[in-house]
């Protein structure tokens, strides 16, 4: 089996369709719809990958992602946005640890090789 992945993502549709992809590869996959509820999936599933999407209502990704480093800072976090991979807030979160920021949309091959890259050893 692959690694424990948390996919965060208030688009329902994505959110299952990512969580399937994950687990026909073997992942075990847990699923939140809003960043709140992502941070306390977090505490209760410990992923060793998040995978956020960055505009969600309640909690947006980046709020969460800095939720989730102030509870675990070895915790590794990608963020997916429909805005530039370059805005300000995701340069500062790249500083404070977050791995990677990824422009919509994120296709199979690319959310795959995340999940690889990342998933097997909580780093």
């Amino acid at each position: 089996m692959g690694g424990t992945i948390l996919v965060v993502e208030d688009d329902v549709d994505l959110n299952e369709i990512y969580k399937e992809i994950l687990e026909l590869h073997e992942f075990d996959v847990e699923t939140a719809l809003n960043g709140e509820e992502g941070v306390k999936k977090f505490t209760e599933f410990n992923p060793s990958l998040v995978i956020m999407d960055g505009d969600m209502p309640i909690l947006d990704g980046y709020q969460a992602f800095k939720q989730i480093k102030e509870i675990d800072v070895n915790a590794n976090v990608v963020i997916i946005t429909g805005f530039s991979e370059f805005e300000p807030k995701s340069q500062e979160a790249i500083k404070e640890g977050l791995i990677k920021v990824i422009s919509k949309p994120l296709g199979v091959d690319e959310l795959l090789e995340l999940a690889k890259k990342y998933s097997e050893i909580k780093i």
